[in-house]
């Protein structure tokens, strides 16, 4: 199901039924728990403890897995490992890929509103990142 690009659902869209409620989780957000919250280490530490806790978490990983192989969250193929760009990119290759300025990228990091990391004074910031940040730019 398609939406309008840069619709917001309510919280109460990822909700289903009434007796037994479950939450949809989209692999995008899947992937963001993931890198953010160290979803992969609670379900390293949960394992075997509960089958129905294990299951989910491995239904959120492999989401987030499906998500970031499509490096874009896009139905499109990815392109071949040789072809792909550097994984790393500068505060000006994020500004250029995102289409705004260095100086948005670097309050964005500031702000925490995107992830990087700081190697030798240098800020480095991953394709993946860069892709959640455009999506949560997009929402």
């Amino acid at each position: 199901m398609s939406r309008p690009r840069g619709e917001v659902r309510p919280p109460a869209a990822y909700v289903h039924g009434i007796n037994a409620p479950v939450v949809i989780v989209p692999a995008r957000i899947a992937a963001w728990l993931e890198r953010n919250a160290g979803l992969n280490q609670i379900r390293i530490n949960a394992r075997g403890a509960d089958p129905e806790v294990d299951s989910v978490l491995n239904a959120l990983r492999l989401a987030a897995l499906t998500w970031r192989t499509a490096a874009t969250g896009s139905p499109q193929a990815p392109e071949p490992e040789a072809a792909r760009e550097s994984k790393w990119y500068s505060t000006t290759d994020a500004a250029e890929r995102l289409g705004i300025t260095d100086r948005a990228v670097r309050l964005a990091i500031q702000e925490k509103r995107l992830h990087a990391t700081n190697l030798d004074g240098r800020w480095r910031i991953s394709t993946e990142d860069i892709e959640h940040f455009k999506a949560a730019k997009a929402a």
